[in-house]
């Protein structure tokens, strides 16, 4: 990687995340390096190109594609193409693929779509099988029935402009994604939410969250926080507390304790209730109630 050269915001910016892994990893993307080979160039683990890879985007550094929606119609295709692509094993066999992970038969409007994946948007027959097989894995994990090609076809296009378009990208990306979904899962049970799925949105608090580079001790922390502070959990406020962490370098526990000067309450948030854990330590609120009570002699 001889040669890179930053410029004096980029510096700025890289330094300012504290994360050696977004450092090296915008260094390797800025030489010219292929992405799909990133994992074994670097020597990171899964989590750790996934948390680089957030920082970097949360810096504006990780250059965003951009994205194409699917038509509202896919690309135009006669019975006549249709047949004849039929006749290719390797779509045949990729419409077998399809209507065995769905669990059912294609119709033709979805062959057509299916052949929109390969012939429009160029993708190789074998990483379209990996891309039905993780759209399948990825709703079944979330507890919901098979997607509809409509839905595969978004994730396609997502991945032909992200240029996922080889196995070794492809597969990379699948391990990361269901990584990913599998530590959103465990810190959705540590915050107490286990009679229900979590929405768009609270998947995507958590995503950031992490991307940022907070291990769960410190998303706990941040949940505890805002319970004591408003007697439920508030997502807005949680990520006002986070947030207010990442932008002082504050992101583990002994970093926190050290730094973090006490909660305060966002402009335009109602705290409707006010608690103390046992065995916790008082927030600035109780302290001041404390001082107040004593300096009235009220405190037995």
């Amino acid at each position: 990687m001889q040669g890179v050269a930053l410029t004096s915001e980029e510096l700025r910016k890289l330094l300012s995340c504290g994360s050696p892994e977004a450092l090296a990893l915008y260094l390797y993307r800025k030489a010219g390096l292929p992405l799909e080979t990133a994992l074994d160039a670097l020597h990171f683990t899964v989590p750790q190109m996934v948390s680089a890879t957030e920082s970097l985007r949360q810096l504006g550094l990780w250059e965003a594609p951009v994205s194409r929606q699917p038509p509202a119609e896919s690309p135009s295709y006669s019975d006549e193409q249709l047949h004849s692509a039929m006749r290719d094993p390797n779509f045949s066999k990729l419409v077998g693929e399809a209507q065995r992970r769905l669990g059912r038969g294609l119709s033709t409007e979805e062959m057509r779509t299916l052949l929109s994946f390969t012939d429009y948007l160029r993708l190789p027959a074998d990483v379209v099988g990996l891309l039905l097989a993780y759209c399948v894995e990825r709703n079944r994990r979330r507890g919901v029935r098979p997607p509809s090609m409509r839905s595969i076809e978004k994730e396609a296009y997502h991945w032909a402009d992200e240029n996922i378009d080889n196995l070794e990208a492809a597969s990379f990306y699948v391990q990361s994604q269901l990584q990913l979904h599998t530590h959103i899962q465990q810190l959705r049970l540590q915050m107490q939410i286990d009679q229900r799925r979590l929405t768009a949105a609270e998947e995507q608090y958590l995503t950031t969250w992490i991307g940022m580079g907070f291990p769960d001790e410190s998303i706990r922390m941040a949940y505890e926080r805002t319970c004591e502070n408003t007697g439920a959990l508030k997502w807005a406020y949680m990520n006002s507390i986070l947030k207010s962490w990442h932008e002082n370098g504050l992101h583990t526990p002994q970093e926190i304790a050290r730094g973090d000067t006490g909660p305060t309450t966002p402009q335009n948030t109602t705290v409707k209730k006010s608690y103390q854990r046992h065995g916790g330590s008082l927030t600035p609120l109780a302290k001041k109630a404390v001082q107040q009570a004593l300096a009235e002699g009220q405190e037995e």
